[in-house]
């Protein structure tokens, strides 16, 4: 999860490209043009990609109704696959990301962690969320996501998906997370592992630990295989955890791909301010090998 580390990567990140540009960095630059490509990835411009239908949804679970992003091709019954987004929440940033996916041929689900507390987007750019006033507004919510809440909501998640007419319910789901959703991917997993046959994990928070629902504990609780992407900052400072979580994968028998990425914390994500554009389509191709084996 993003914490005070990986704010000083960022802010070291754009005070050394800020001038390269006239104030605005490589990384920005590069934030728009993928933005924009994302969005031109989902329009049926070129015959072969399909139109799309999205939709905001409200989702009854156990702790509440909560509001989340749907958006699949217009025909057809597609593999479906649940998004957590990172510490800002559901925002732009991930809308484009959902149309991006849906328009590879499945149905996505991108939901909002904090529907306990408010309706999406609760912020509007991952800029707010380094401000003081965004991480004040921020903070009450991210105490109100506890790992069980994240399993009641991610059955539900899967039971709503399972019901609808875009989604083959034939094939399994896909559950991918970005910083503190990183570990709700995997805890995703853990609550429908009858379900859910991949899970993507990029620059995951929190991933090990020794309690019982640490995400390393659960990958034996689940049948999906994985595909957890670490960051080079957060590699450097918990060496061990690539080590743990290889070794949890093997004793659960699960397949797992398992790679810290020369990239900082927050790199797959458009609107961070250490996006890295190489690295993040990287990481967007083995996802989309990833769930060839839904």
């Amino acid at each position: 999860m993003c914490d005070e580390f990986t704010e000083a990567e960022a802010a070291a990140a754009l005070e050394s490209a800020s001038a390269d540009r006239g104030g605005i960095s490589r990384r920005q630059f590069a934030a728009m043009s993928a933005a924009a490509a994302m969005v031109a990835c989902a329009k049926p411009s070129d015959g072969k990609t399909p139109a799309l239908t999205e939709s905001t949804v409200r989702i009854q679970t156990p702790d509440g109704m909560a509001d989340a992003f749907f958006v699949h091709p217009a025909r057809g019954k597609r593999p479906a696959v649940i998004i957590w987004p990172d510490i800002g929440g559901l925002r732009e940033a991930f809308y484009l990301m959902g149309r991006r996916l849906a328009a590879a041929g499945y149905a996505v689900l991108v939901v909002n962690q904090y529907y306990r507390n408010a309706p999406a987007p609760v912020l509007n750019s991952f800029a707010e969320w380094r401000t003081p006033e965004g991480q004040a507004k921020l903070a009450p919510m991210i105490a109100g996501v506890t790992a069980a809440g994240v399993a009641r909501d991610a059955a539900a998640f899967v039971a709503w998906l399972d019901t609808q007419t875009a989604v083959n319910t034939r094939k399994g789901v896909g559950s991918q997370g970005y910083c503190m959703g990183g570990p709700f991917a995997v805890r995703t997993a853990a609550a429908a592992p009858g379900r859910v046959r991949a899970v993507g994990s990029f620059h995951g928070g929190g991933l090990v630990g020794t309690a019982a629902d640490s995400p390393v504990q659960l990958l034996g609780q689940s049948q999906a295989s994985y595909l957890i992407a670490i960051a080079q900052g957060d590699d450097a400072r918990a060496p061990g955890d690539k080590d743990a979580l290889r070794t949890a994968a093997d004793a659960a028998k699960r397949p797992a791909e398992i790679e810290v990425y020369p990239a900082n914390h927050g790199w797959c994500v458009a609107d961070s301010p250490v996006y890295d554009a190489a690295q993040a389509e990287r990481a967007w191709v083995r996802l989309l090998a990833l769930y060839t084996s839904l």
